[in-house]
Formats: structure tokens, C-alpha cells, sequence
């Protein structure tokens, strides 16, 4: 399934006319990664999947090639359910992150507004492989199953094990690391992902009556949060 992230990250782009340069820059990475990404040469970080759908504004099961039009999986020998309510196990999309993370994603019974993950990193994996923290619109939520995970959020260092949740708003600089010697898996969610126009058409009504007749017009996510005052973190020291 990771095989359709390039030529979906392509067409998305494509279809948008937009130049190769303009969304690696809006997204904060070279031209030449994207263009290996897109070709499937390399996979993504989490940070860079993100600032990619965002800028973009395409959902993980568009990315994933899911939804109208999308050929129904076999048939399984198991009881019957009601459609679209269960997911089976084997069904579940996964997208093999760079850095050794990995996404499933589970059941979120058609709605757009949510991604339902389940997440693992793989020891010495993170979800920057650049180590810079990323932030994102909306508001994510994790329950960790196994491992230890560390989350660097804002200046803050948070160590959690089994059984620990996490809340907070996304668009605080935040960043995943395993140090352990096992893998970390947990569930995660992100409800209230915007895309980059819904981004804009937000800081416009926020910051647009501040410049008069020449209201600022973000170019691209990093700026629009920018905009509303959220500092720009280079990086995290281990």
C-alpha cells in the first residue's frame, strides 16, 4: 500500500498545477526529496507526509486510495457485519513511514475530519528524520499499547509507557522518539486536520482586519501558523 504514496502525492500535485519546487518548499523540504518520494525512491517522515497532505489538502484514505470508486476488498469467510462498520485486521491500509515508522490505518466509518492510526516505532525511529519538530493543524490524541515513546512538545520532554495517553493541540511543535530497545505501538487519532485552504480562509479572519487594506495572505502552512503566533522550533537535542 505505501507503493501509492509517491504517485498519489504526484497527482494530487499535478492536478493542482502546481510545481514541483513550490510544494517542497511550502513543505519544507528539497525539491530533489520530493521528486524521490513522488518516483517512490524514498518514503516520507511523518512530519513531511503531513506538511505534504496538508499543503495539498488531501486525506490519508485519498492518499491511501480509499473511498468512491475503490475496488471492494475479497470476500473473507467471516460472519457477516454491517457495512462499514468493521474493519477486518488484514484489511487495514499501512504506509511504511521512513526511519522505521509504521501506520495502519483503522476503521473511521467514512468521516474525513479523523485519522485513526495504529502506530509503531521501531527502536532508534522518529517522526522527523531531520529531527525538527513539526506541528500540524488539529488535535491529536494516543494511547500507548506497548514500548516506551518519548514526545518532545514545545521545550517539554514527556517519557511514556504502556497505558499512558497523550492530548494536545497540534499545531504545538511536538516530535516522536524511540529510544528503547523495543518497538512502541499505540493508537492514535487526529481529528480536525485542516487543509492548507481551510488554514488560510482561518488566519485570514484572524489576522486579515490587521493590516488594513492589505491583509497578510499565508503562503504556505508554516507561515499561516506563524501568523497566529506559533514559534517556529528548529530542532530537539536528544
Amino acid at each position: 500500500m505505501e507503493d501509492r504514496i509517491g504517485p498519489a502525492l504526484r497527482q494530487a500535485r499535478e492536478e493542482r498545477k502546481l510545481s514541483l519546487r513550490k510544494v517542497a518548499t511550502a513543505a519544507g523540504i528539497s525539491a530533489s526529496l520530493l521528486s524521490q518520494v513522488e518516483t517512490g525512491r524514498s518514503q516520507p517522515s511523518v512530519s513531511t507526509l503531513y506538511a505534504l497532505v496538508s499543503h495539498l489538502g488531501i486525506s490519508l484514505d485519498e492518499l491511501l486510495g480509499i473511498g468512491a470508486g475503490t475496488p471492494a476488498a475479497p470476500e473473507r469467510p467471516v460472519a457477516p457485519t454491517s457495512s462499514g462498520v468493521v474493519q477486518r485486521a488484514a484489511d487495514n491500509p499501512v504506509l511504511e513511514m521512513a526511519n522505521g515508522v509504521r501506520w495502519e490505518r483503522l476503521a473511521v466509518g467514512g468521516q474525513t475530519d479523523v485519522d485513526a492510526l495504529l502506530v509503531t516505532y521501531e527502536p532508534g525511529a522518529a517522526s522527523s528524520v531531520d529531527r525538527k519538530l513539526m506541528r500540524h493543524s488539529g488535535t491529536e490524541y494516543a494511547y500507548l499499547l506497548s514500548g516506551e515513546l518519548t514526545l518532545l512538545l514545545d521545550f517539554d520532554r514527556h517519557l511514556l509507557a504502556p497505558g499512558d495517553s497523550l492530548c494536545f493541540d497540534s499545531t504545538r511543535p511536538h516530535m516522536y522518539l524511540n529510544h528503547g530497545t523495543e518497538p512502541a505501538r499505540g493508537v492514535w487519532f487526529v481529528s480536525g486536520r485542516r487543509d492548507l485552504d481551510h488554514t488560510r480562509e482561518w488566519v485570514e479572519s484572524q489576522v486579515g482586519g490587521l493590516a488594513g487594506e492589505n491583509p497578510v495572505r499565508p503562503s504556505n502552512a508554516v507561515e499561516a501558523l506563524a501568523l497566529l503566533g506559533v514559534p517556529s522550533v528548529k530542532g530537539a537535542r536528544d
